[in-house]
């Protein structure tokens, strides 16, 4: 451990900040070389007549400034130089339960399956997968497959009418490329998919939000925004992945597909957990197959690194879809694309869906034990919990309070695409333990509890 200190006399307000400061250029000067472990929370704090929670919420800035690393069980280290170039940052750092990331429940069962997948990829690698760099070589027999698996989430479709993606986000980027003009304009629920709004803003499209109400996006006020503006597309996400979990009924969806045909509008629906959901409706490209540009993917319900997405879309969009995604992706790689065909012709994918909504039956259950005495809104089938909270608990507030106490949740703030405020936060069941999981939600509903005022003294 470092002999070094920061100076009491040289703190200005706010402390956290101007400690992290002091932290930071020690480290720049040489101070605090690469490797050295800063003292522990209680430590500092005691030393400088702080609290605890400000030491903390200067770590966490260091943190964010890649300029320290938190090891379980050992501390805070200075991460400097080729420390920094790590290809991916570690999930956890300083001992925090990440229920921020959206994934689904995966164990040694996952990470089996996929050594199987490479070992025999390994043995039966095709020439082009390994030597082409055309787009052709996720076609056809990736496509045949890729029906197969459309028809488990409802929809009868061509092979030739999908495209293989470098998973949903992909796709999302394609399908909007291909049905929104720049500036031209999409809408979407007022709670919608947090990368919505900028992807919005990187592609020059223009984004309106529309009220919704338990089932969703409420029809009268799509049209109304149709009225207002020259609408081309709407973004919807009618089954469970939206931020409130919800299931948006077979009536509304055909209501909705009335207004987007009487507009000519085109419907792209997000659809990322596919067969996950039982007891769904249809999809909205079923009530309107002729203007829907179908999305889902793999990622979210069997193995995130399978960052694989369908994108079914009709016709008269093939054209646009195959030059945006050749411009914006190339291709889906092939060998993720070889995966994904072989899981859905042998069952695999399948049955990692099955054991996949079997796990979230049990993590559901420890929410619905902690979060007993709370309001919020969930589906046996999420992978996320959705806690609003109330006026006097303000969000930003009530994240970094969670983070000082070592649980980071996704602000839901994120989501919004109005201006109508839903003060919540975002909790994903599926990225930890069960046990850290049941940690963090009693946290969380400490927090969530009437004392939440009292605690923000300590920011």
């Amino acid at each position: 451990m470092t002999n070094w200190y920061p100076v009491h006399s040289k703190l200005s307000r706010p402390a956290y900040l101007s400690l992290a400061d002091q932290i930071a250029e020690a480290i720049g000067n040489g101070t605090l070389p690469t490797g050295a472990r800063l003292p522990p929370h209680r430590t500092l704090a005691s030393n400088l007549k702080l609290s605890v929670q400000t030491v903390g919420r200067a770590y966490q800035e260091l943190i964010r400034r890649r300029l320290i690393a938190g090891e379980v069980g050992r501390g805070s280290f200075v991460k400097l130089g080729k420390d920094l170039e790590s290809a991916y940052l570690p999930d956890r750092v300083d001992e925090i339960i990440n229920l921020s990331t959206l994934r689904p429940v995966c164990d040694g069962h996952h990470l089996e399956k996929m050594c199987e997948a490479f070992g025999w990829l390994a043995d039966n690698l095709p020439p082009a997968l390994a030597l082409s760099c055309r787009p052709n070589v996720v076609s056809p027999r990736h496509q045949k497959a890729a029906a197969e698996w459309l028809a488990l989430c409802g929809l009868d479709v061509l092979p030739i009418n999908i495209t293989v993606t470098n998973g949903a986000t992909a796709a999302i980027t394609t399908a909007l490329m291909s049905a929104v003009l720049p500036g031209g304009v999409v809408a979407a629920e007022s709670l919608s998919h947090h990368t919505l709004v900028p992807l919005s803003t990187y592609l020059g499209v223009q984004i309106e939000g529309v009220a919704i109400d338990h089932d969703g996006m409420i029809p009268g006020a799509l049209e109304a925004v149709c009225k207002k503006n020259a609408v081309e597309a709407v973004f919807l996400q009618p089954t469970v992945a939206n931020p409130r979990t919800l299931m948006m009924s077979a009536e509304r969806r055909e209501a909705l597909a009335s207004i987007a045909r009487k507009y000519d509008l085109a419907i792209i629906e997000d659809d990322i957990l596919g067969p996950l959901v039982e007891n769904r409706p249809p999809p909205m490209a079923s009530f309107a197959p002729e203007r829907t540009l179908y999305i889902t993917s793999f990622s979210k319900i069997t193995v995130p690194s399978l960052r694989i997405g369908y994108l079914a879309a009709p016709t008269r969009f093939l054209a646009a879809v195959a030059n945006r995604h050749l411009v914006s992706n190339w291709m889906a790689t092939p060998s993720i694309s070889e995966i994904a065909m072989k899981w859905v012709a042998d069952g695999t994918a399948r049955a990692l869906v099955d054991w996949q909504r079997a796990a979230l039956a049990t993590r559901h259950a420890i929410v619905a034990k902690i979060l007993s005495g709370f309001i919020f809104r969930s589906h046996p089938q999420s992978l996320h919990v959705w806690l609003p909270l109330g006026e006097d608990q303000w969000e930003e507030n009530f994240v970094t309070q969670a983070r000082l106490r070592g649980v980071a949740v996704a602000p839901g703030a994120s989501s919004h695409v109005s201006d109508e405020q839903y003060p919540a936060v975002r909790i994903s069941i599926g990225t930890t333990t069960e046990t850290e999981l049941l940690t963090g939600l009693k946290i969380i509903s400490s927090l969530a509890g009437p004392n939440f005022e009292e605690l923000l003294l300590a920011l």
